[in-house]
């Protein structure tokens, strides 16, 4: 099950499917601060990913963010042993009702991994919905902000050539079609 649209060059599809089965250059992981693994899509990734991953991400820890990553920051390793070559880890916020900056960060989060995509050369990226499973992020809102905050980076970035949005769930994936219906052009 897939829904095209575009935005200017860039192709934006969604998917209801598992995002470590994806073919892209990347694939985003809704990591916690710590980068070492957790339950959901991150603990997804780093099973079927392999060690290599894990082992990357202590790296960055020791040297980068030894306090663990912002919410908001985007890091990328290799993809192990997954299809896609590399991994983007974000952090997304936890959800606490919306007035504190959880939209800001969430849109910072997309934005700051897309921006890792470019500058790396990727042509193609591969999202979850970030911070609406265990994080609590209401899927009707974090759908919001993930197709602004896609279409916002792609009006000054032309660079990819796909920006894939991978839904777990049906209902996920029918809240991101109707938002995208209304705010993307369907190819």
């Amino acid at each position: 099950m897939d829904e095209r649209f575009r935005v200017g060059r860039t192709e934006i599809i969604l998917i209801l499917g598992d995002i470590t089965d994806v073919d892209a250059d990347a694939i985003v992981n809704a990591a916690n601060t710590t980068l070492l693994g957790g339950g959901g899509v991150d603990g997804a990734i780093h099973s079927k990913g392999g060690p290599r991953i894990l082992e990357e991400c202590k790296r960055v820890r020791a040297t980068r963010w030894p306090n663990g990553l912002p919410t908001g920051e985007a890091i990328m390793t290799s993809g192990g042993d997954l299809k896609a070559k590399h991994v983007i880890h974000t952090v997304g916020p936890i959800w606490r009702g919306g007035a504190f900056d959880e939209a800001r960060l969430l849109k910072q989060a997309y934005q700051n991994s897309l921006k890792l995509a470019v500058q790396a050369g990727l042509k193609s990226i591969a999202f979850p919905s970030i911070s609406s499973g265990a994080y609590g992020y209401p899927v009707e809102r974090a759908v919001e902000v993930a197709i602004a905050a896609a279409k916002e980076f792609l009006k000054n970035e032309n660079g990819l050539d796909r920006i894939t949005f991978v839904l777990f769930t049906k209902q996920d994936f029918t809240v991101y079609r109707e938002e995208a219906k209304k705010a993307l052009i369907k190819v």
